[in-house]
């Protein structure tokens, strides 16, 4: 198959469940008179990873699986390009995995404060920068990072997790910059209260304190998310780049 027909290669870290889920299922759908993309599933464990991609095959998709502990920089590297090696090619990067740790300041520890930024922070880095190689070979490229209205407006109790999430902020706002002139972007998409196996076990009242920040009377779902995804993701995107897409209800806009 010629070069130029290859399907695109997308990554997603986090694929296995939520968010990353829904954006590795929307990624992969089939394109009208068109092959879909190659969606590479990337999360600790194996089993809810084939899960997905059973979904996205029996959809007519394609997709792969790899199982990585973002923690270990060097394994997400070396999984990066790895993954660009064997299609020859990488075209789209999601970084969506990470976790939380959630205290106030002045009961959070060291070592829960370093969790959360080595995960949700310093393992994007690793992976923009080995997908950058490829991306800027090609002279095409979508980085994509999830952040959090969190790394927006800051959080109470999610010191660490709000310090990650603006972090990847600014880091993906230099990426833009440094690869622009290479044909790569780099955006954000900064998701608010999204229902998921991660806020389902909030306290009602949290939810309800929410939502009346929201300018929408309902909870977003991962699928709102993934739709922004696909669109900062497509050639139609071409001239976005190193923009925040707040999908929130209107809740920081006030």
């Amino acid at each position: 198959m010629p070069e130029d027909q290859q399907p695109r290669v997308a990554v997603v870290t986090g694929a296995s469940r939520g968010i990353g889920r829904a954006i590795a299922l929307r990624l992969a759908r089939p394109a009208p008179g068109g092959q879909g993309r190659h969606v590479v599933l990337v999360a600790r464990s194996e089993g809810p990873l084939n899960d997905v991609r059973a979904e996205i095959e029996a959809a007519g998709g394609r997709a792969s699986v790899r199982t990585l502990d973002l923690a270990d920089g060097a394994a997400v590297a070396s999984t990066i390009e790895a993954i660009a090696e064997e299609h020859g090619r990488l075209d789209v990067l999601v970084n969506n995995a990470g976790i939380t740790k959630d205290g106030l300041i002045l009961r959070m520890s060291d070592a829960d404060f370093d969790a959360v930024l080595n995960v949700n922070l310093r393992s994007a880095f690793i992976a923009c920068r080995a997908a950058a190689r490829p991306m800027m070979r090609q002279r095409f490229g979508r980085i994509v990072n999830i952040a959090s209205t969190s790394g927006l407006v800051g959080n109470a109790g999610q010191a660490n997790y709000a310090a990650a999430k603006s972090g990847l902020i600014g880091l993906t706002k230099t990426i833009a910059k440094e690869l622009g002139g290479k044909g790569v972007t780099a955006n954000v998409i900064a998701p608010g209260f999204i229902e998921s196996d991660m806020t389902a076990n909030l306290p009602q009242q949290v939810i309800d304190g929410v939502k009346a920040l929201q300018a929408v009377n309902f909870s977003g779902q991962p699928e709102d998310i993934a739709a922004a995804v696909e669109y900062v993701q497509s050639d139609d995107a071409r001239f976005l780049t190193g923009q925040v897409i707040a999908v929130d209800g209107g809740m920081t806009m006030w």
